[in-house]
């Protein structure tokens, strides 16, 4: 692959989408166990919602090493080390996208195993580590406008 220039138009448009979807988690009755738990739709809103971030999140990072790096990547923890490579991400962002491909591909292949506790739990307390990773891509787009093609 040839490396060309990052579509600022679809990273921006993949953390939109992400940051939609964590409203969208945000707005569930996580203040309020027993409403969240009484209520199975939450559950469900929870785990499409948190999947479809993931997936968005690590969209992006692909786009990034596919356009700007000239490096086609297929799994989703190798995404998190070629981003660390390239400078995109620190080694401590790296460190939590690696967790989180791990945990996107547990809701994808293992979601029998994926309890309704431990979605509560993610989704109440551990959102930010997909900002984090969404600030870590901000901060390259605005850091790097020669890789990047602003055009719409």
């Amino acid at each position: 692959m040839t490396p060309k220039t990052v579509s600022k138009r679809v990273v921006t448009d993949r953390l939109e989408i992400v940051d939609h979807l964590l409203r969208e988690i945000r707005a569930l009755p996580f203040s309020d166990r027993t409403a969240f738990f009484a209520d199975h739709r939450n559950i469900w809103s929870a785990e499409s919602c948190l999947r479809r971030s993931l997936e968005a999140l690590f969209d992006a990072g692909r786009h990034i090493l596919a356009k700007g790096y000239g490096l086609g990547i297929t799994e989703y923890r190798e995404t998190a080390s070629k981003l660390q490579e390239q400078g995109i991400l620190s080694a401590e962002e790296a460190s939590i996208m690696r967790t989180l491909a791990g945990y996107r591909n547990r809701l994808v292949h293992f979601y029998r195993e994926v309890s309704a506790e431990e979605l509560y739990q993610i989704c109440s307390q551990q959102l930010g580590d997909l900002e984090i990773v969404q600030n870590a891509y901000r901060r390259w787009l605005s850091e790097h406008p020669e890789k990047v093609d602003s055009t719409l």
